[in-house]
């Protein structure tokens, strides 16, 4: 039994109403506790809001498995995590390992700050950078002093990948950073208050390579509407209709920018503009909590950057993983660690501050 009063509720290949290709709900589903997938795992399976409706998904080999094509879409597994999180050699120093730039916060979100570089430091970046204004600065150098803190222009600094967005609103220096950073040609992570300015880059072709967009749905909302208004397109989805299907939203997002965009929620899914798609379910629902995107952004950035300079730093994954599925890899692997930090002592509260101690123990816990 399932439950009290309710029997053991068995799916075969996938559960009624959900589709097996997308996972968009088509009617009324009754929820599997357990769906058992025949040759392969459907994509639908894996991509929400069906993902919801299926329990335990296992997989059973019928013996065509060697003629299946590729996956539609992939999922990093804790093994992958352990395999492929860039790790430093015997050989290795602060710089090689790779150096984080942080433009986030201001005088009116400090915070974000003091998380996102938290976060990248425990991530196991060779060295972060804070760029802001000087009261944030100093809380930044006060609660994380490994940090490099300065007012420098991103011109100044050498980094291997950026983080930017993350409570920098309503502080000029801070958007004319963001700007500088959108423009060129280093890997970033663009999220929060940097996502509009990143899709009006995009729009008048002045988003540089590399980037990676990390809107939850409300914001990809905001950025596919500024698309359509720039670019004088047809209406942009609303919220609900990025829920119903995000993986569509997600890719046409990515394709649109050419940016790998993610898209946070309870299942988050990982698009890259070559069609990669990842999904990554490995969260609490504890960390639907403020701060947690900041946490996210600083661990991604940490990443990033960890993998820039090694075109190989992947390869274990397979050939796959090159190019723009490069970044997407990245971004999964940070996804995936953040999930796990938010189970690490079961399920309950986890605030962005205890969360960031707690990447240390996974990636120790993953050596």
């Amino acid at each position: 039994m399932a439950g009290a009063g309710r029997p053991l509720v068995v799916a075969c290949d996938v559960p009624s109403g959900v589709s097996a290709d997308t996972g968009a709900v088509t009617g009324p589903v009754l929820p599997a506790d357990l769906t058992v997938s025949f040759g392969g795992a459907k994509a639908g399976l894996l991509l929400p809001p069906g993902d919801r409706s299926c329990g335990e998904v296992r997989t059973v080999r019928i013996g065509i498995e060697d003629a299946l094509p590729d996956p539609a879409l992939r999922r990093l597994e804790p093994g992958d995590v352990a395999a492929l999180w860039p790790r430093p050699g015997a050989a290795s120093h602060k710089y090689s390992r790779g150096v984080v730039g942080v433009v986030a916060g201001s005088p009116t979100y400090p915070g974000a700050a003091l998380m996102c570089t938290r976060a990248a430091v425990d991530a196991g970046a060779g060295m972060v950078r804070h760029l802001g204004d000087a009261a944030t600065r100093s809380l930044v150098c006060l609660t994380s002093p490994e940090v490099v803190a300065s007012e420098d222009h991103p011109a100044d600094v050498h980094v291997q990948a950026w983080v930017v967005g993350p409570g920098a609103v309503g502080d000029p220096a801070q958007e004319s950073r963001i700007g500088a950073v959108l423009a060129g040609g280093l890997p970033a992570v663009v999220d929060a208050g940097a996502l509009t300015a990143a899709a009006r880059a995009a729009a008048e072709g002045g988003l540089g390579p590399g980037k990676v967009l990390t809107p939850h749905a409300g914001e990809l909302e905001q950025v596919l509407a500024w698309l359509a208004a720039l670019r004088g397109d047809a209406d942009a989805p609303d919220r609900a209709a990025i829920e119903a299907e995000p993986a569509r939203w997600a890719r046409a997002a990515a394709e649109a920018t050419g940016a790998v965009v993610v898209l946070k929620g309870a299942t988050t899914l990982v698009a890259a503009p070559d069609g990669t798609l990842l999904s990554q379910a490995d969260g609490s629902p504890w960390l639907a909590t403020a701060g947690s995107g900041d946490t996210l952004a600083g661990i991604m950035g940490a990443a990033l950057a960890g993998c820039a300079e090694d075109p190989d730093a992947f390869a274990a994954a397979g050939d796959w993983a090159r190019g723009d599925a490069r970044l997407a890899v990245a971004a999964a692997l940070a996804v995936a660690v953040h999930g796990y930090a938010s189970r690490l002592d079961g399920l309950g509260p986890v605030p962005p501050t205890v969360l960031a101690g707690n990447v240390r123990r996974v990636l120790r816990s993953r050596a």
